[in-house]
């Protein structure tokens, strides 16, 4: 892989977790992830199924992992299952794992081809009552693309009726919450770079360039830092395209007095950083430019204060809404009549900030998590304000990365450029 070894005793402990969660006389079964076609013969670049990640460590494609904790022979009870390897496809795809580098990379014990599988499954079916399978449950999906997953599920329960299914979502996606320390090292790896992709940015950015002449600096920034590339699309949005919430056409080309507003974030290891940043093209904020961006930059603050263990993000998103109305009325965007006659379930700040604040980050950007459970520690959280107002071709959100604590929070992208002054010092130097 392209990034450092991460370590084996993570996925150890993640399937140490897991198995603590198991009903008794249970097996869990994940797939990879398939490589998906474009065209003809073309496929996109892989990436592995999160949760195949998560308990395993094994970045490639026609992968499976069987965990049964309570099989009577101990090697049995974690198994991996890998695409054997040939001369033909070394050559034409290159390496692939050995069955020792696979046990180096998981900690799995025991490994075996996949011609195996169907004949292993069957004996460690013999003396299981429970089968955990997953599906994706995130809240956001609406896929209807039939995945690999997908498949082996309905022929499980088609070749297997007789069993008791179970849902392995729900346990990997509470695991997957709080996240390990090591799982925070990675995520902070990813930040850096990140870093280190804006502030290369704020040396290049001028009136005349164009948005995806800034996407392309990025992306040779993460790229050659052992990085896959971005994290997710990126969004380079010149003036009133910061209004366009999901913009990623990045192809205008940028003004002078115009803002540029950029959401993008580096991967690292299948972990995933999440910033945006609003600079001015020509290297000063206007007057007007630098109100709106300062009243964001307030909202974030203080809605990175409420980051704290035992609250929850629909107390928190409620809590930020009155902050932004706050800012609003400042900036003059609404008034007190707008306040007073607003829809409860579309309050006035939504006029100008109509998104949520933050959401959970990991293997997935979007992570994994009920938006009910509580903050603890270990939870990791974008936290992303924003003043849309296309009126004025003007559009500004700041996000950064955020690791709940003990005691609070503490900010992965710390070290990235965001106060105005900063900003406007590091353009002009």
């Amino acid at each position: 892989m392209r990034y450092e070894h991460i370590g084996k005793d993570l996925f150890i402990r993640n399937r140490e977790k897991l198995k603590a969660k198991m009903k008794p006389n249970s097996i869990a079964i994940i797939c990879s992830n398939d490589i998906m076609p474009t065209n003809a013969d073309g496929t996109m670049a892989f990436r592995q199924n999160s949760n195949l990640l998560y308990f395993s460590g094994i970045d490639q494609e026609e992968s499976v992992l069987i965990i049964a904790p309570d099989f009577p022979d101990p090697k049995m009870r974690e198994v991996l299952f890998l695409r054997e390897t040939s001369e033909l496809i070394a050559v034409w795809e290159g390496h692939k794992y050995t069955m020792e580098e696979a046990t180096e990379t998981s900690g799995v014990s025991t490994i075996m081809w996949n011609e195996k599988f169907e004949s292993t499954l069957n004996t460690l079916l013999a003396e299981t009552d429970n089968i955990y399978l997953y599906n994706n449950e995130h809240i956001r999906n609406g896929s209807e693309v039939e995945t690999r997953t997908d498949r082996f599920n309905k022929w499980c329960r088609e070749k297997y009726a007789n069993y008791e299914f179970e849902r392995l979502a729900p346990i990997a996606y509470n695991l997957r919450t709080v996240k390990e320390a090591r799982e925070i090292e990675l995520l902070q790896t990813a930040c850096d770079l990140t870093d280190q992709g804006f502030r290369r940015i704020l040396e290049y950015v001028k009136p005349g360039v164009w948005e995806y002449e800034v996407e392309a600096e990025y992306l040779h920034e993460f790229v050659k830092n052992k990085s896959k590339g971005f994290a997710y699309t990126p969004i380079i949005a010149g003036g009133g395209n910061a209004c366009v919430l999901h913009y990623i056409e990045n192809k205008d080309q940028l003004q002078d007095g115009d803002l540029l507003l950029m959401d993008v974030g580096a991967e690292y290891a299948n972990y995933n950083a999440d910033m945006t940043r609003s600079i001015p093209v020509n290297g000063r904020f206007t007057d007007r430019q630098k109100d709106v961006y300062n009243a964001v930059l307030r909202v974030k603050n203080e809605a990175t204060a409420l980051l704290t263990p035992g609250n929850s993000i629909p107390d928190y998103h409620k809590e930020v809404g009155n902050i932004m109305t706050r800012e609003l009325l400042g900036l003059g965007l609404i008034d007190q009549t707008d306040i007073k006659n607003e829809d409860p379930e579309w309050p006035a700040y939504k006029k100008y900030f109509m998104h949520g604040t933050s959401h959970h980050i990991g293997l997935d950007v979007h992570d994994v998590a009920s938006i009910y459970t509580d903050f603890k520690p270990g939870m990791v959280f974008t936290v992303e304000p924003g003043i849309y107002i296309p009126e004025e071709n003007l559009g500004v959100r700041i996000e950064d990365d955020i690791v709940i604590t003990e005691d609070g929070h503490h900010n992965l992208m710390r070290n990235i450029p965001i106060e105005v002054e900063e900003i406007e010092d590091l353009m002009n130097s």
